[in-house]
């Protein structure tokens, strides 16, 4: 099986925070050479029962809370597909962590067209990621993008779906985003211990070209169908959006807000606007989403990439009691970068998203689909049996899940300095050297020998 899809990933790596608010499976071996009245849509492989429950649902961890803790998001390429010994060498190592949380995307980023007819599905990627999330343990979380063809002004039929990404970044058309809620809760209906769903992603095609604005009505409209179809299925669903793009701009940019800005930049206050449209006009929300870039729109770190990550501080102070998804730092395009300054500055974003009020966080893993070299990868590729060994960035995602799950009390701590950024409880201090030398520091009194872009973990 293909796995279809424009990948926005791809040479990219993200971070995902959540505060809250309050709040393989088997090919279709029957084909249906239909011809569908109305346009003459192929539905070879689609099935009508969508809805059927599948495979075996297992006990959700944290299915009654929006705050899940630290995990990861599934991209175009991920652990469920290659050397049956290589994956269960992944779920064996996610299931001794404690089940690392998941979120994977409706349609794209590793999934099909979910719905490539209407009333005819085709969820048999979608299975395949719920199957490796439901074994290794971790609580899954479904990202509602992308919408099928014929919801945006394409051409219905198994064969017709357009992968490019300006189609895939193209949002339904206002007559159909009752059928856009309307498959949500297929999904609900068919994934039942999924609890936790993310509406949209990015304001994708919701730009109002006219206006030089986002269409913040035409999401909120998508949003409130959707969340009243999730609810009707089941009331304990959790549901959040907006997963808005949290821009920061030049603060001299016409768009800058005045007042929303740092040594980072400043936001972008379009955005800002929006984000309170949708706030005040939601049917509801158990958490909030958000996402976003260390980097300006023009591709800067303001002032460097360390510092630049205290706007994911800021956007949590100023977004606090919700939730804060996916603040990114860039386009990941810097084969300069070693692994250990990778490392160093992802860790350095979730300190300041937890200094924000983030309790919870997925990296965006962009593993490939062979070979050896993945930067930025939590794991090596699966193709092969020797795949799915981990790498230095699950170690750093895992433990701080481990460390730091909800709920977590923070201490300071005394002594560090500045070349260090510092996380730490009764129990352990998140050490992280931002300097591309040796530094000394002293922490709790104790004199610390940190080598460059140095991540330590110190028992207290």
């Amino acid at each position: 099986m293909a796995r279809h899809g424009w990948n926005s990933g791809v040479a990219r790596w993200r971070l995902t925070a959540l505060l809250g608010v309050g709040v393989a499976a088997l090919a279709l071996v029957v084909t249906l050479l239909n011809t569908l009245p109305g346009g003459g849509s192929g539905t070879e492989g689609t099935s009508r029962d969508g809805d059927k429950v599948h495979g075996t649902p297992t006990a959700t961890p944290d299915a009654t809370r929006p705050d899940v803790g630290w995990g990861f998001t599934h991209t175009q390429f991920s652990a469920d597909e290659g050397s049956a010994t290589a994956v269960r060498r992944v779920e064996r190592r996610l299931a001794q962590d404690g089940g690392v949380p998941q979120i994977q995307h409706l349609m794209g980023w590793g999934a099909d067209n979910p719905e490539p007819v209407k009333g005819r599905y085709d969820f048999e990627a979608m299975d395949l990621r719920v199957d490796f999330m439901r074994a290794s343990g971790g609580t899954p979380v479904v990202t509602l993008c992308c919408a099928p063809d014929w919801m945006k002004g394409g051409e219905a039929g198994v064969d017709n779906t357009d992968w490019s990404q300006s189609a895939l970044e193209t949002a339904p058309e206002r007559e159909h985003y009752q059928d856009f809620a309307d498959l949500a809760a297929t999904v609900a209906k068919r994934y039942p211990d999924v609890r936790h769903f993310i509406v949209w992603n990015e304001f994708k095609g919701f730009w109002n070209d006219a206006e030089a604005r986002w269409d913040h009505e035409g999401y909120t409209e998508l949003y409130n169908l959707v969340y009243k179809a999730l609810k009707k299925v089941n009331p304990d669903i959790m549901v959040g959006g907006p997963y808005l793009v949290m821009d920061s701009l030049d603060p001299r940019s016409a768009d800058a807000s005045a007042t929303f800005r740092g040594p980072w930049g400043a936001m972008d206050q379009r955005t800002l606007d929006a984000f309170e449209y949708w706030n005040k006009h939601k049917a509801g929300a158990e958490f909030v989403v958000v996402d976003g870039s260390s980097y300006t729109q023009d591709d800067e770190l303001m002032p460097d990439e360390f510092a630049a990550t205290d706007k994911f501080t800021a956007v949590g102070d100023c977004i606090r009691d919700r939730y804060y998804v996916e603040p990114a730092d860039g386009d990941d395009e810097r084969e300069g970068w070693s692994e250990t300054r990778r490392v160093a500055v992802q860790a350095a974003g979730m300190i300041a998203m937890v200094k924000g009020g983030a309790t919870s966080g997925f990296y965006w893993n962009p593993e490939k689909e062979k070979g050896t070299d993945c930067p930025g990868c939590l794991w090596t590729p699966t193709h092969g049996r020797s795949g799915g060994e981990r790498l230095p960035m699950y170690d750093l995602v895992s433990r701080f899940g481990k460390e730091f799950p909800p709920g977590t009390a923070y201490e300071e701590v005394s002594g560090a300095g500045a070349d260090v950024r510092v996380l730490a409880t009764d129990k352990v201090v998140l050490v992280v050297n931002t300097r591309d030398r040796s530094v000394s520091t002293r922490i709790d009194g104790r004199k610390l020998e940190m080598q460059a872009y140095e991540v330590e973990w110190l028992e207290r």
